[in-house]
C-alpha cells in the first residue's frame, strides 16, 4: 500500500520552463488535471510532500490549494529529507511513491517503493525508476502516476465516488 506520496515541482508538477517578466515576476504553469488527481489523493486520506530544490512563492500557494502540508523548499539533498520525514510520519520508504525528473531526484527515486518520472525525464532518472509515464511534465505525468497508485492500492472506485 502506497501512503505517501513525493512530488518535484520544476519538471514534475510544471513543464520545467521558469519565466521571468520584465519587472522580475516569476511564473510557472500547473496542470490542472494533475491537480484534481493529488486533491483526490489527500481527499482519500493520503498524504502528499512536495520537495524542490528552488523556493517559489507561486509553489506555497498551489500547495495549499491542493491541500498538501507538507512542503520543502530549497532542498539540496532530497533523499536524506525524505529518510527524517520518513521516520517523523511513521511511514516507511517502501510505502512511499516519488516523481522526479532529474539528477538532484536520482537518490530520492532509489530509496521509495515506486518511483516515477514523466516522459521528458533525464535518462539517467529513467535508468533508475520503475515507470517512465507516457505524459511529460506539467502535462499530466503527476495525474497518470496517481491514477496508476489508486490501481496499486486498489482504490479507484473510491476515487471515483469523489465525483459521480
Amino acid at each position: 500500500m502506497i501512503d505517501l506520496i513525493i512530488l518535484d515541482v520544476d519538471g514534475c508538477l510544471t513543464d520545467g520552463k521558469i519565466i521571468y517578466s520584465n519587472s522580475g515576476d516569476e511564473t510557472k504553469n500547473f496542470n490542472v488535471k494533475d491537480g484534481l488527481a493529488i486533491s483526490s489523493w489527500v481527499r482519500l486520506g493520503h498524504q502528499a510532500v512536495i520537495i524542490t530544490g528552488r523556493r517559489s512563492e507561486l509553489v506555497e500557494r498551489r500547495a495549499k490549494e491542493l491541500g498538501i502540508t507538507h512542503l520543502y523548499q530549497g532542498v539540496k539533498d532530497k533523499a536524506t529529507l525524505l529518510k527524517k520525514l520518513s521516520e517523523e510520519l511513521n511511514i516507511p520508504l517502501r510505502n512511499m511513491a516519488a516523481m522526479g525528473d532529474d539528477l538532484n531526484d536520482y537518490k530520492m527515486l532509489s530509496i521509495v517503493g515506486i518511483s516515477f518520472t514523466p516522459q521528458n525525464g533525464s535518462k539517467h532518472v529513467k535508468s533508475v525508476v520503475k515507470r517512465v509515464c507516457e505524459s511529460s511534465g506539467g502535462e499530466g505525468a503527476v495525474r497518470e502516476m496517481i491514477e496508476e497508485l489508486f490501481e496499486i492500492n486498489d482504490e479507484v472506485s473510491d476515487y471515483l465516488a469523489l465525483w459521480q
